[in-house]
């Protein structure tokens, strides 16, 4: 009697791993590299066929020649996208007023005669610690001192902002933003391209 119905089960077992964990994956993966393939292979920003980035995950700036990102919550290496995830602080946790303080002070230091209130973007983590992008409000706060640095005028360093700004999704979910990488690329007068 338990082998009539041991029989059907590990049947209906081996046909669902068959379909689900091999099948499936198949198909959808090849299809992902036919229809996108520049999302699929983790949206590369190349320079000379050497991936220097990734659209998606952000990079660690501290040069103030550079417009600085997001802080990274992945903690000792960061923005390591294996360790992605947000800092969870509450606003009343020390450590995230520790942080809040230590970017205000780096980025006082880096122009202590900016007199503008500093986005929130520039002193807190994203919720995967990987953010690639920050505010309009924030590429702007950090123009002047981007374009001192460089020997650029403001309006120059206010158009590459302008250049690199991706609107809403949809027109209409989440924020217009920068990509800081991008940009910081074309401040570098770097040619660069997505995918290979």
């Amino acid at each position: 009697m338990i082998r009539n119905q041991l029989r059907p089960a590990l049947t209906l077992f081996l046909t669902l791993v068959l379909v689900t964990g091999l099948f499936y994956p198949l198909v959808i993966t090849g299809l992902a590299q036919v229809i996108f393939p520049y999302q699929a292979n983790g949206s590369l920003i190349t320079n000379n066929n050497q991936v220097i980035g990734s659209e998606l995950i952000g990079q660690q700036f501290t040069d103030p020649r550079y417009f600085w990102g997001r802080l990274s919550a992945t903690g000792d290496h960061p923005y390591n996208a294996s360790a992605s995830g947000g800092s969870n602080y509450s606003a009343l946790n020390p450590n995230l007023e520790s942080q809040v303080r230590d970017r205000l002070a780096a980025l006082e230091a880096a122009e202590p005669n900016n007199q503008q209130a500093v986005p929130v973007d520039l002193v807190t983590t994203s919720g995967s610690g990987l953010d690639p992008n920050i505010s309009i409000a924030a590429a702007r706060y950090q123009a002047s001192r981007v374009a001192r640095l460089r020997g650029l005028s403001i309006d120059q360093v206010l158009a590459l902002i302008d250049q690199h700004t991706e609107d809403r999704a949809l027109g209409f979910l989440g924020e217009s933003r920068v990509n800081v990488l991008e940009l910081n690329l074309a401040l570098d007068g770097i040619q660069y391209m997505y995918g290979k």
